[in-house]
């Protein structure tokens, strides 16, 4: 405890003197780093490199206390683990860092929007029968379907791959976009922050050799995207019209729009955005606070 108080104590001492020979330039080169952290953080922010950049700078706090409380060994594997771990980093971030500086070379900068909405509970309620009764209709008339919901692990590379919709969460609308003669029935949709995000999304192929014979490679796709991220993903078999749930890897068949709608409250309520809403929706009747199911 002795060793950090020092090292505090000679941080701060080191950073008063600074502040008292800092500059006009200093201080737009301070705004200026701020700027440019902020902006990569809003941009792995949509993407699932973010939790990746999580790992990194986890790595870089240890390497940080090992050297104020001098420990030597581990200080000595991780500064070895990082000097090899930055060509890995370039690459592991090989395609966010492409689309970057495709981004940084093709558009000019803008002005940054706020991405919360002002949402009520009737509106979570609304999207959640919606998505119910879309499924339940494709399951009736057999048409294959991907839903895939997005909670806390962002899917934007998982978007790009598709059409972008940008519409509120309609069963019409879904129901259309998986009609086997629509252009974008093909792969799945992605549904963010209540609203249909993007259609025609490919998603990422489980390769567990556990996954019964049974399902074909929607199913596969549905397991691979749950596996790769948190989202919640319900799935209709154009085969036999079993609606299926698929969270964590694992997947759950059979269900109607009772139980469906059950689970996907469930599964959903641990959402920051449906947590704001019972917070502040009157209709909810302080079910949060009370612990109450919902």
């Amino acid at each position: 405890m002795e060793a950090i108080r020092e090292y505090f104590s000679a941080f701060f001492s080191n950073m008063a003197g600074q502040f008292k020979m800092m500059k006009w330039t200093d201080v737009l080169d301070i705004l200026l780093l701020t700027a440019l952290l902020y902006l990569c953080y809003r941009f792995l922010r949509d993407r699932r490199a973010g939790k990746l950049a999580s790992g990194v700078l986890f790595v870089l706090l240890l390497l940080l206390l090992c050297e104020v409380l001098a420990l030597n060994t581990m200080r000595f594997l991780l500064q070895n683990v990082v000097q090899v771990g930055i060509l890995a980093l370039l690459v592991l971030f090989q395609p966010e860092l492409r689309e970057a500086l495709e981004k940084v070379g093709t558009q000019p900068l803008r002005g940054i929007k706020s991405l919360s909405e002002s949402k009520d509970l009737a509106t979570f309620n609304h999207a959640v029968n919606e998505i119910c009764t879309a499924a339940t209709e494709l399951s009736r008339s057999r048409t294959g379907a991907l839903i895939v919901i997005e909670r806390n692990t962002k899917l934007g590379d998982i978007i790009r791959t598709g059409v972008p919709v940008d519409a509120n969460v309609n069963s019409y609308l879904i129901r259309n976009i998986f009609y086997e003669g629509a252009p974008l029935h093909d792969g799945a949709i992605v549904i963010r922050d209540l609203r249909v995000c993007a259609a025609n999304c490919y998603l990422p192929l489980s390769q567990n050799p556990d996954i019964t014979k049974e399902v074909g490679t929607r199913h596969r796709a549905a397991i691979g995207m749950s596996e790769a991220s948190d989202a919640v993903v319900v799935c209709v078999s154009e085969e036999t019209g079993i609606i299926s749930v698929v969270t964590g890897g694992e997947m759950t068949r059979r269900y109607n729009f009772q139980t469906l709608n059950e689970k996907l409250t469930r599964e959903l309520s641990d959402l920051d955005l449906f947590r704001k809403i019972k917070k502040h929706d009157p209709k909810s009747g302080g079910a949060e606070e009370k612990g109450e199911d919902s």
